[in-house]
This record gives structure tokens, sequence and C-alpha cells, in this order.
């Protein structure tokens, strides 16, 4: 991997961003190696959670300009497999089995709004820029609309994809794209409480909860979510993880799996 790090540890692997003179704008190359990296983490069973990040100045500042630049030279039939790639690159990140925590600073733009809609936690510094900036370069921000719409009401969508303003890390947090806020000094303490919480908690369980979220959001059946939501429990209290879970409780010890 070239454009972007990856740190590995025990149970959780950290991965970042790593193009700091472009302010971590995304191109081809970049995006195939989010999108293996991503599927990749399926056959990590012992993972129990990821962290994305970006190196120097900011997390990511959207679309690369010399790819864009390309892009005027793209037929239709480019630009759509080209977007194409895109798409799957944000579903590879979404369909991580474990909990994504986003860390955010500098400036999020465009594009990488739609790897903030893809993560379950998310923190920026109080000073970071965000912008769904596409209709000001006459495009749009299509593909990421279809994760984006899974933290932001239709309301908040409508504002700022059609008037990509400037907006702050207090207002992100409001609208739901993401879920804290501090300074840049305690950016790493918000992340190694969320990882510390994480990994008290039963990692079956953990990954269960995600993929019934999915469901929960997505799904309009009523008999549907009955189906998923009374199976995933039923499935939880008699598995092997489930009962020392509930054991332990009883028992008023920590479970098996929780690291101090």
């Amino acid at each position: 991997m070239q454009k972007i790090l990856i740190e590995e540890h025990k149970h959780f692997t950290h991965v970042q961003l790593n193009r700091p003179e472009v302010r971590n704008a995304f191109h081809p190359e970049m995006i195939a190696e989010l999108t293996t990296v991503f599927k990749s983490f399926a056959k990590k069973k012992e993972l129990r959670a990821v962290v994305l990040s970006g190196s120097g100045t900011s997390f990511c500042a959207g679309a690369d300009l010399e790819w864009m630049k390309s892009m005027a030279k793209y037929t239709r039939l480019q630009n759509k497999k080209d977007a194409e790639k895109l798409f799957e690159m944000f579903l590879a990140m979404k369909q991580l089995a474990v909990p994504l925590i986003g860390k955010v600073h500098g400036h999020a733009m465009g594009g990488a709004l739609g790897m903030l809609a893809v993560c379950d936690l998310v923190v920026a510094e109080e000073k970071t820029e965000f912008c769904f900036s596409e209709v000001k370069l006459g495009l749009s921000p299509a593909v990421i609309s279809a994760f984006v719409k899974n933290k932001v009401s239709f309301s908040q969508m409508s504002r700022w994809f059609l008037t990509a303003e400037v907006f702050n890390s207090q207002q992100a947090k409001e609208m739901g794209l993401i879920q804290e806020v501090c300074i840049q000094s305690t950016l790493d303490l918000q992340i190694e409480k969320w990882l510390k919480q994480l990994l008290s908690n039963g990692p079956q369980a953990v990954r269960e909860t995600k993929k019934l979220l999915r469901k929960v959001v997505l799904e309009n059946s009523e008999a549907k979510l009955k189906k998923a939501t009374t199976g995933v429990i039923a499935q939880l209290r008699v598995s092997e993880e489930g009962q020392e879970g509930l054991q332990s409780f009883l028992q008023k010890r920590s479970p098996s799996w929780r690291i101090s």
C-alpha cells in the first residue's frame, strides 16, 4: 500500500490516508487500496474495530484535482465505471463487520463526507471545516448520497447539498454526521475511550448488532423487522458468548472477552 498506511494492533487496525501533500485527496489508486484493505478485513476474525484518519493537516479534501482534470476527457461510460469504483469503496467500508471509527481534522470536503457517513462513530476537531462541495463544480454529491442518507435527514441534505455552504463541527454533530467534537489535543483520547468501550463488549454481539442496525434502518416491513430483531437476540442468548455475558453479570465478574 502506497497511498494509505496500515497499523495493526491485536484487536483493532488503524487505517490512515497518506497523501498529506494534497490534503489526502483521493484518486483511483487510493480508492483501489481502500477497497482492497476494507474487503480484506472480512478474514480477520480477531478484529474488533477499525480507526480511519488522515495524515498531515487535513482528514481529506475530497477528489484529487489532477484526477478531476482527467475526468473532463472521460466518456460517459468511463465516468460511470469510475463512479462505480468509488461506490464500491464506500460499500466496502460500510459493510465492515466491526465498528468503524472516524478521526477528523482540518478539512472534510466532498467525497470525504461519504467516508464519514459510513463510519459508525466519528470524532472531529472543533475547527474542522466540512462541505458538500460538488455543486460548486457543476457536479452532484450523487455517489455519496446513497450513504449520507442513512445519517442525515432529507431536510439537512437539501440545505447542504444544494447550497454547498461550508459548515463546522458543531453543525456536523447536530445533523448527525458525526458524534463528538473536541479540541485537537483530545482527539486521540476520545478514540481510546471508544476503543476501550468497544473492547469491553461482546465481540460477536457487537458484530451482530451492527448487522442488525443496517437491517433496521433499511427495512420497512414490520414482519421482516420482527423476524430480524427477534432472531438476533434469540441467537445471541443461546450462544457461547451470550451465555458467558449473562453468567459473568450474574456472578459479578468480568466476562472472558474483556480486555483491560
